[in-house]
């Protein structure tokens, strides 16, 4: 088992008295730049509420086009421009929030503000969200730029953080705040300055490679300088697999039991849970790209020499293949890997058996392992016609999407919401998973469903775990048809969307004013349509 040889010169080289040394390296000119006050009128008419088309104008001339040019290779758009997801910032922010001694500040509205705080504390940060506010005066003079590098001077302690992450929402990256002019490194505290607007990145998972990306990109420029501080779970005595993407927390365990009889092992996670995790990560000569939009994070690895391996062990077919391919790309004698194979299939398979889903189940969200999901629902018995995810299509996916349309399944990427609710109304199946607006329309129309994120994506997936850890949710799901058939009996007449409740009399229609704001959409559309062409 041997590194590729083009890994050769790029070695991991820990400090030995487990301390990370202070990289100097040339200090950056402190400017205050004064953005063209024309240049940033588009950005501040309407704030964060303005279109896409005009936040992105006013980027590229405020002197973002780069960073909106890589985003745009990076997370390629289509069919559909924008999917409908959360603000995308949300994957960044958790990214920041779950690490140790990682402090998260952001710049923008402070609508957005409030309502990324909020929901980070919903699913259960257990910090503080750091906020740099402005207005018109400071972001147009770059004020704002001098109060951002004043609050991270402030917050720069060696005893409290190894990084500060700074991040721009969408008017301050439209208005050109550099972010990029902030110092690399304050009192031995590492300052990473992230864009994460909107308009330039699709989907908030893809904003977790944001950071990810940029945070591998910093740790191999340390790497490149000389000695970093060793994890503080040690080196491991045998190769190993680092696994890029977020995934329910017995799957690396299971991932490296089945990577055992190789002699690998498993390394850490990408997104990592502290700093220092990155070195190990970036020591890995193998990665496994489990989720495969993490475009960024793989082109760090690919700098570093590393090979990169799609798909993952999921379901029979999956795993066979997977342990194939990890092997191969370690030179792992071909004994070696039919022996993993060997003692993880028959378990499998017996798994598989023991856990039958009968039924037509439609899968959507936005995720990232929606292809994952959908391998392991058909390989437990389930029909599934038809699988969208907010994602896009990536050569880390290309087994997956392969496998599935061999047994005549229809893949849709950067699958809107109306994709997800034609595909539930056109199939009808025993099941819907989806996104919390799939599921309400499914349960309107009596179909069961189940939220995708809280209760498909947060179960094992990986090796003989995963493989019977759906039947029981999904199947007694799918037995609950009887029961939503009688809520529907009982609540018939009630009304529908804007007549549902109990009148006294007719409800009030207006409309006059659905027409109305039918014009105001029909004409927003047109004009951005018309932006597109120029």
């Amino acid at each position: 088992m041997t590194h590729d040889s083009d890994t050769q010169g790029y070695e991991v080289g820990y400090d030995e008295a487990g301390n990370v040394q202070i990289i100097e390296g040339v200090a950056r000119e402190e400017v205050s730049p004064q953005l063209d006050a024309g240049k940033q009128a588009t950005a501040l008419e309407g704030g964060c509420t303005a279109n896409a088309g005009t936040m992105e104008a006013a980027a590229r001339a405020a002197g973002k086009s780069d960073i909106l040019d890589q985003y745009a290779e990076d997370y390629p758009k289509g069919p559909h421009d924008q999917p409908q997801s959360m603000c995308p910032a949300f994957g960044s922010l958790r990214v920041g929030l779950r690490m140790k001694r990682v402090a998260t500040v952001l710049s923008g509205s402070a609508c957005c503000v409030y309502g990324l705080t909020f929901v980070s504390h919903f699913y259960g940060a257990r910090r503080s969200v750091g906020y740099v506010p402005f207005n018109s005066e400071t972001l147009v003079t770059g004020k704002l730029f001098e109060d951002i590098r004043e609050s991270v001077h402030d917050m720069a302690d060696p005893d409290r953080y190894d990084a500060i992450v700074v991040t721009n929402l969408c008017v301050p990256t439209a208005s050109g705040v550099p972010l990029r002019l902030l110092p690399k490194e304050i009192n031995g505290v590492r300052i990473v300055g992230i864009d994460v607007p909107g308009f330039g990145i699709p989907t908030h998972a893809e904003a977790k490679d944001v950071l990810a990306g940029a945070m591998l990109n910093y740790a191999r420029e340390e790497i490149k300088a000389g000695p970093v501080a060793r994890p503080v779970g040690g080196k491991s005595d045998r190769p190993t697999v680092a696994l890029l993407g977020e995934m329910f927390p017995a799957d690396p365990m299971m991932i490296g039991a089945m990577l055992g009889p190789m002699g690998l092992a498993a390394g850490p996670v990408v997104p990592t849970r502290e700093w220092r995790e990155l070195y190990a990560a970036l020591d890995c000569g193998v990665v496994a790209a489990i989720h495969p939009f993490y475009t960024a994070s793989v082109r760090e690895f690919q700098a570093a020499g590393r090979t990169v391996v799609g798909s993952a062990p999921v379901g029979y077919n999956g795993t066979a293949a997977w342990l194939m391919n990890i092997g191969e790309a370690y030179n792992v004698p071909k004994a070696q890997i039919a022996a993993a194979q060997n003692a993880f299939l028959p378990v499998i398979s017996e798994a598989l058996k023991g856990a039958r889903i009968n039924g037509t189940v439609t899968l959507s969200g936005y995720e990232g392992s929606e292809l994952l999901v959908a391998r392991l629902l058909i390989e437990s018995g389930a029909d599934v016609p038809y699988v969208g995810t907010a994602c896009p299509k990536t050569p880390w996916s290309k087994d997956d999407a392969e496998w599935l349309a061999s047994r005549g399944v229809k893949v849709v990427y950067r699958a809107s919401l109306e994709d997800d609710l034609a595909a539930v109304d056109a199939i009808k199946p025993d099941l819907a998973i989806g996104t919390t607006p799939v599921v309400q329309h499914a349960k309107e129309r009596g179909i069961p469903s189940l939220y995708y994120t809280n209760l498909i994506s947060a179960r094992p997936l990986m090796g003989p775990a995963g493989a019977g850890s759906l039947a029981q949710v999904v199947n007694a799901a799918i037995a609950g048809k009887e029961k939503m058939d009688k809520m529907r009996a009982f609540f018939e007449g009630v009304g529908h969307e804007d007549t549902a409740g109990v009148w006294e009399g007719m409800p009030n229609l207006r409309p006059d004013f659905r027409a109305a704001h039918q014009k105001k959409l029909d004409k927003m559309a047109r004009a951005a349509k018309a932006e597109e062409m120029i």
